[in-house]
């Protein structure tokens, strides 16, 4: 199946950039980041924000432009049979770099999870001018880790919106 990611959620007020791989299909078919519901990324900023949990996509997308959070994707476009990762052929990456020239007050870049990681360093440089973070992935395919895990290692969010 050809998966081509969203837009970015981002605005001049944005100090981290949370990225992704790609979406998967549930995502793809609500063309929403994170829309699968075992998918655990909403929740984890709901927690970290002591906010009221909703569904409603327009809310979360404020809550994270609201707290200076910007979301893509490392890949622009793949071909992948599924959801997983681990599935991706042909990618095309995002042109990253062009997004953080242009939104100068980003200096923190968070990898939701290892391959989302593995894209970025294999089409960009890392740049001394960002800080970059990897985080265990929010997907359903990473069990290794409870939510409460996850959510105190993602906890650094709100450091860095702090700078």
């Amino acid at each position: 199946m050809n998966s081509i990611s969203f837009a970015p959620i981002v605005d001049n007020n944005s100090k981290v950039l949370i990225l992704g791989t790609m979406p998967g299909i549930v995502s793809l078919k609500g063309q929403q980041y994170y829309a699968n519901k075992r998918n655990v990324f909403w929740p984890i900023i709901f927690n970290l924000f002591n906010s009221e949990y909703t569904e409603n996509y327009e809310l979360r997308k404020n809550i994270v432009l609201n707290n200076k959070i910007a979301l893509w994707d490392t890949l622009k476009y793949c071909y992948r049979e599924g959801s997983l990762d681990s599935k991706i052929e042909n990618e095309e990456p995002n042109e990253i770099n062009k997004l953080l020239n242009q939104y100068k007050n980003i200096k923190s870049v968070i990898f939701n999870g290892l391959s989302a990681e593995k894209y970025y360093k294999k089409y960009n440089v890392l740049n001394n001018s960002f800080s970059y973070y990897t985080m265990p992935s929010t997907s359903p395919a990473n069990a290794k880790k409870s939510f409460n895990e996850k959510l105190a290692i993602w906890s650094i969010v709100k450091e860095l919106i702090k700078y």
